[in-house]
């Protein structure tokens, strides 16, 4: 088994469900409201989107209701939570994550929630697979080196941005560009970092 590769499709799914239930909490409290369409916002008023750094937290939904979007968004996020913690690593657990993370999204669980949690499901696919039995190359030892440094950067930035949001939120919205960014090169770098360091271990 590729333990590095565990650990990442874990360490994604575990974000996944986690941000899966706060969205789900902040849909619950807006009540059984009717959303204007596909397109929501998680925290209701007096969040205003172009004030808070995490934008009231965008989500969609294919249920005209908060409430029972929220309850699904919880109910996803503690499966996709428990499966990650502790399932991934079986036969079709990358799968089972991945069709969760697909679920997430349609039902209030935010939009880089999924997106994170379906990336952890791709590597998930690739725990049990048989490891490369030619000589790794350059590039692919180089990658080994790196890890888990992107991981670590990726897990510290998505975690940390929470605090530091709450304390100096004009700050952080200014380089959420910049945050964005980070996410979307750790998200796949970690996933080819740990393939190399279990490919060359």
């Amino acid at each position: 088994m590729r333990s590095a590769t565990r650990i990442v499709a874990s360490s994604f799914g575990i974000i996944a469900g986690v941000a899966g239930l706060e969205h789900g909490y902040f849909e619950i409290l807006q009540g059984s409201t009717r959303p204007a369409g596909l397109m929501i916002l998680s925290m209701g008023p007096p969040c205003v989107p172009e004030k808070i750094w995490n934008a009231c937290e965008p989500a969609m939904t294919i249920l005209p209701n908060y409430r029972i979007t929220g309850i699904l968004a919880v109910i996803l996020g503690l499966l996709i939570l428990i499966w990650s913690a502790a399932f991934v690593q079986r036969k079709h657990g990358g799968l089972v994550l991945m069709l969760l993370s697909a679920a997430l999204l349609l039902f209030g669980g935010g939009i880089f929630p999924p997106l994170i949690g379906l990336i952890g499901g791709a590597a998930g696919t690739r725990i049990n697979k048989p490891l490369p039995g030619k000589p790794a190359g350059g590039l692919l030892r180089f990658a080994a080196k790196l890890w888990p440094w992107p991981l670590v950067v990726f897990m510290g930035w998505v975690l940390g941005q929470f605090p530091v949001g709450y304390l100096f939120n004009d700050l952080l919205t200014s380089v959420m560009g910049f945050g964005l960014l980070l996410i979307l090169v750790m998200l796949p770098l970690s996933v080819y970092t740990a393939y190399a360091h279990d490919a060359t271990g």
